[in-house]
This record gives structure tokens, sequence and C-alpha cells, in this order.
């Protein structure tokens, strides 16, 4: 079991496939791309049968967290995957996070069950279950992800993010990336992930085209789009 911690900030952009497509081109001097490069990122999501979690986001406090397992592409018991805590305090981004099989994880979080391996972020995510009550798979997301390195920080990466969809059952990383779309077709998301400063060549483009940040979360998003399809809402996020 590998454990590791992040600590940056994280922007987001909205662009059209277009626009984003440009940024590829702009991109190609400055960023590589990193180990997973072209991927379907499979996330699902843990809460409380009453949504404590992804509520406490909504009402914008400085510290919120989210606790999530990450695979990329199909999980089986023994694929191994990532079990995530994100927090986040006055708008940085921590992560801990810790890779178990697939089956090691759903045992940790759902059983009660040890990790195989005791460290300090093993021990932060087995505070969660204890911390709240109930907790279980809440909304399951995926989407298809570009990733990026920049050539001379390691510290500023880069991802792109189509075809975000969301469900809200079946919930586990077995059975495909299927479900309802969360953002547009054209829609495509932008992560700035950096512990510095952006660099003058992205701030460039951003500019030209007139991009602005966003405050996008896709696991806030995809509670709010349950929360309308219930209601009967037609909506894009």
């Amino acid at each position: 079991m590998s454990t590791a911690t992040f600590r940056r900030y994280e922007i987001k952009y909205r662009m059209t496939v277009a626009q984003a497509e440009l940024l590829l081109k702009e991109m190609a001097p400055y960023m590589h791309g990193d180990a997973y490069g072209s991927s379907t990122n499979y996330s699902l999501y843990f809460d409380t049968p009453d949504h404590r979690l992804v509520r406490k986001s909504l009402e914008g406090p400085a510290y919120k967290e989210k606790l999530r397992l990450r695979s990329y592409g199909n999980a089986k018991a023994d694929t191994k995957i990532f079990i995530e805590l994100k927090k986040k305090y006055e708008h940085i981004t921590y992560k801990r996070r810790v890779s178990a099989t697939e089956k090691q994880a759903i045992d940790f979080l759902c059983q009660g069950k040890a990790l195989p391996e005791d460290s300090q972020i093993a021990r932060e995510l087995a505070y969660m279950p204890e911390y709240y009550e109930g907790l279980q798979p809440s909304i399951f997301l995926s989407y298809d992800r570009e990733a990026f390195f920049s050539n001379t920080d390691p510290n500023f990466r880069m991802t792109l993010d189509r075809n975000i969809r969301y469900r809200t059952t079946d919930l586990n990383l077995h059975h495909g990336s299927y479900g309802e779309r969360l953002v547009p077709e054209d829609t495509v998301l932008l992560e700035v992930k950096t512990s510095g400063a952006v660099p003058l060549w992205l701030t460039h483009f951003l500019d030209q085209h007139h991009l602005y940040r966003t405050h996008f979360s896709k696991c806030v998003a995809a509670y709010q789009a349950q929360q309308k399809a219930k209601a009967g809402v037609k909506r894009y996020a």
C-alpha cells in the first residue's frame, strides 16, 4: 500500500471543446502528459444517508472535506485503487490518499476492517467513518481526463475533463462510466493545480479567450442535479 499527500490551490475554468483544442496547442511547449495520460476516471463518493458532507460543502464554510474512492477505469476486487480524503481550508486543497485493492477499500469503509498498512494517513481516513455515522456510497462520477505536468515546475499540473457523468444508483467501480450528463456535451472543465503562481503564458491564454474562474464541484453539482431530478426540474449545471 502506498500513501501520498498534496497541498495546492485548485482553480477551475469552463471552456468549449474548441477552446480546449486551442489550449492543447498553446501548452505544448510548456507541458507534458502525466503517467496516466488520457484516462477515464471513476470516483465513488461516500456520504451519510442525509448527505451531511455535501450539504456542508454547499454552505460555503472555510473548512470542508470529501471522501472518495478513485479508479482509472473498471475495477475488480483485486484492482489497486486510491482511497482519497480531500480537505479544503481557506481555498487551499489538501489531499491525503492511500492505495489499496478495491475489496480492501470497500471492506475498510463499509465493514470497518483495518487497512493493511498503519500510517498517519490511514488513521486520518479511519476517522471519517467513525465521525460520520452511516457513511456509505452516495454518488458515482466518471469523466475522460487528459492530465499534464509542467516541464519546469513539478508542482504545476493541469487537467482537462470531458464527458462528465454521474449516477446515484449502481454505486460501485465495476460497471462502467454510464450515467446522466452533468454538463453540456460541448463543455470541458479545466483544472489548474498549483502550489504557487499561474504561468504567464496561461494567464494570457485565459485573458485572450475571456475565460474566468468558476467554483464548480462535480460532487456538489451531481447532488444538486439529483435533487432537481427528484423535483422534476430539467437542467444543466
